[in-house]
């Protein structure tokens, strides 16, 4: 089924290309669900507040079904497949932050560049052709990565890395920054946030927030367990100042259960501003909770499954900038007890960063889109 998806967003896409490319078009391509502090929405916002640019929002969230408003879900479908593509076809500049499966089939006009932001900083755990793939979705992923033009990364130590994820000659990797960091660095009234944060969950006024992120496995069941991979009774009898808030990665469809707060759906820039402490286990929010300097504890109680089904670029225990636990005894001790090796920290962001500005935006612009650097 999701070949013939494929097939026929190629088919309406090559309709497209009998159109002229539009200069000021920029296609923002979001193969899974937008959120409002990815890199396509900061870079989005950039180039909107510059005026000048015809900005394409498509995204396969039109591809979920809404059954309780079934026309409306047929209508976007139809859309993403017909207008959503011819659009796509006819963008100067298109920017996406994951894999798009039917970019393999696309061919895109000279004159259009096509940028690989990805959704993630730094190199952690493996990913792109790294990643554990069947011999179909490898070749399919080899194929998209000949469209990309550029592959952003965030410095310079994790370029080559990046180049062989996505098979594309280093040269075409540029690290230029996270447009993410923009939005994480910028000035914010955090006091603000967390007094909005308690207005609508009582319960956690002069709390300390401890986040627990973890990420997606690949084995539904294993997704199934996260919401309670941490024991939230016994964290609130062990931490009484303290109230846990679980929030999964999009790709894990499940609820929080027992003591621990659902925050999902919240965006995660200002989550992260608002906590004390990060709990999460192989995710990139790691180099978020970096760049904010937030305590974070490493709670791997699946290390050894986790790197059957995928591994790390580097040593997991003395790469990370935080403790690293397996039993629920050694997490509420690390609770109780934050502390942050300052000098692995520093070297963690120093490894993974080139730039700690707000710049980001700026300079993955200037650099990528000719026109823009034409008008300076």
């Amino acid at each position: 089924m999701k070949e013939l998806f494929y097939h026929l967003f190629a088919l309406a896409f090559r309709l497209g290309r009998l159109r002229r490319v539009r200069p000021a078009r920029v296609a923002f391509l979001a193969p899974h669900r937008g959120e409002t502090d990815d890199a396509l929405s900061a870079l989005r916002r950039y180039l909107t507040a510059n005026g000048k640019w015809e900005i394409c929002s498509i995204s396969t969230a039109a591809l979920q079904p809404d059954f309780h408003h079934p026309l409306h879900s047929f209508c976007a479908a139809l859309r993403f497949f017909t207008a959503d593509a011819a659009r796509l076809a006819t963008a100067r500049y298109v920017f996406l932050n994951d894999n798009f499966m039917p970019l393999a089939e696309l061919h895109f006009s000279p004159d259009t560049v096509v940028t690989q932001l990805w959704h993630a900083e730094g190199a952690f755990k493996q990913f792109g052709l790294h990643a554990p793939l069947t011999t179909a979705v490898r070749i399919r992923q080899q194929a998209c990565a000949q469209r990309y033009t550029y592959v952003i990364c965030s410095a310079a130590a994790v370029a080559p890395i990046y180049a062989e994820a996505f098979g594309v000659p280093e040269e075409r990797v540029l690290p230029l920054g996270s447009p993410r960091v923009d939005t994480l660095l910028a000035p914010c009234d955090t006091q603000a946030l967390r007094r909005a944060f308690d207005a609508a969950h009582p319960d956690c006024t002069g709390k300390r927030l401890i986040l627990y992120a973890p990420t997606f496995r690949d084995d539904p069941a294993a997704n199934a367990a996260l919401p309670t991979a941490i024991d939230a009774a016994a964290l609130q009898a062990a931490c009484p100042d303290c109230r846990l808030l679980l929030r999964l990665h999009p790709q894990i469809h499940a609820q929080a259960a027992g003591a621990a707060l659902d925050v999902t759906n919240a965006p995660l820039t200002d989550l992260l501003r608002i906590c004390d402490t990060v709990i999460t286990d192989y995710s990139s929010v790691c180099m978020d909770a970096a760049l904010l300097e937030k305590p974070c504890i490493f709670y791997a109680f699946d290390l050894e499954e986790y790197k059957r089904e995928r591994t790390f670029y580097y040593d997991y225990r003395t790469y990370v900038p935080g403790p690293v636990v397996q039993t629920q005894e050694a997490l509420l001790a690390a609770i109780k007890t934050p502390r942050t090796d300052a000098e692995l920290l520093r070297r963690f962001r120093a490894f993974n960063f080139d730039y700690l500005d707000t710049d980001n935006c700026r300079r993955i612009a200037e650099t990528v889109m000719k026109d823009l650097r034409q008008e300076q």
